[in-house]
């Protein structure tokens, strides 16, 4: 099947630990919301609609010489339900289109920071990742394809309004971008408690790591804007930044903080986690959310010298149920899989020091 692929590439390009501010900013994502006009949108449109609909838009991609990226084509319906969870527990396609109600497919390119889902929400959702904090040139990857789509395509659009969608909160730029941020130190010390209404009140939104509904777990929040309509991308993408930037400064802030008042108690902290993911047998999700995020936090303050940041990115992808199934291939009930995820952190971060100390004695 097409998606065997991105199976085996399960160490996405977006978690690589690059770009600016990537101590704290883990990934920038930009989503855009684009209907056709000559089509019901998906809340109102028949399986017959939505076929046409996954066709006109699959062909552009799979067939035309000129998208910026090359493509894969993956019918969720054709996808078996674990596979599709994969898909969603790396970030390539929302829940709502794993649900598979209608016919929908996703197109994903080849590195997988491109990606247009189709029949999800609306007819499509045209999404650029990028590692670190990259607002700017997540957007003009994902601005590129939707104008180079919109030229094959009639998008439903209003002069007043702008482009429309199936959800009223959508409508104008049909823009949601967004950035994951691991933000341990105010979290720790509780500030973040204050800090997610403040941004509330200034037009943005802090979710868990999974979006709407989704809980924060390892300290990881995705900060997205509320606002689509009277305001242009680049206000949004301007008022983004901005918060951004002073999140980035308080919780550096708050780790200065921590480390200054007690040093012994967070290196503690961070070395019994670490000894945890090295150690157990068993582990749950939130308790290797927890000490994955302690140990990021303590390779950030140079506490951990000989860890690669971008092996525990993997690995907050490998931990979730359905790659845990998918690597055992077999179903696993949750006791299964907290012995396999515990595995599964000891050889991975094992090898990762020997290798480590391998380098650094060559």
């Amino acid at each position: 099947m097409a998606i065997d692929h991105f199976l085996r590439n399960s160490a996405t390009s977006w978690m690589s630990n690059e770009g600016e501010h990537s101590d704290i900013v883990m990934s920038t994502r930009v989503r855009l919301a684009r209907n056709l006009a000559e089509f019901r949108f998906p809340y109102a449109f028949t399986d017959e609609e939505a076929k046409k609909v996954d066709e006109r838009v699959s062909a552009i991609l799979k067939e035309d010489r000129e998208p910026p990226e090359d493509f894969t084509h993956i019918d969720i319906q054709e996808t078996p339900d674990l596979k599709r969870q994969i898909l969603v527990e790396k970030h390539l396609i929302s829940p709502l289109l794993a649900k598979g109600e209608h016919s929908g497919s996703v197109l994903l390119s080849t590195n997988e920071e491109l990606s247009v889902m189709i029949n999800e929400e609306d007819h499509l959702r045209i999404q650029s990742l990028q590692p670190g904090f990259r607002l700017q040139e997540a957007y003009e990857k994902a601005d590129s394809l939707d104008t180079f789509l919109e030229k094959k395509l009639a998008y439903a659009f209003h002069e007043t309004y702008g482009f429309l969608t199936s959800c009223p909160t959508n409508t104008g730029t049909g823009m949601r971008a967004s950035v994951m941020v691991h933000l341990p130190a105010l979290t720790m010390t509780r500030q973040i408690d204050r800090i997610i209404p403040a941004i509330s009140r200034l037009g943005m939104v802090a979710r868990g790591s999974y979006g709407e509904g989704s809980e924060a777990l390892g300290n990881v929040y995705q900060i997205s804007n509320q606002t689509t309509l009277g305001m242009s991308e680049h206000e949004i993408l301007q008022e983004l930044e901005n918060i951004t930037l002073q999140l980035i400064e308080q919780e550096r802030r708050a780790r200065r903080a921590i480390l200054e008042q007690s040093p012994s108690a967070l290196e503690d902290r961070i070395y019994r986690s670490l000894g945890i993911l090295t150690h157990a047998r068993l582990l749950s999700t939130e308790e290797a959310a927890k000490c994955l995020s302690d140990v990021r936090l303590g390779i950030d303050l140079d506490l951990i010298n000989d860890m690669d940041m971008s092996v525990l990115n993997e690995l907050m992808i490998f931990m979730q149920p359905a790659f845990l199934q998918h690597y055992a291939e077999r179903p696993l009930q949750p006791n299964e899989r907290d012995r396999a995820r515990a595995k599964l952190f000891r050889e991975r971060l094992v090898n990762d020091h020997d290798k480590q100390e391998g380098e650094d004695s060559a």
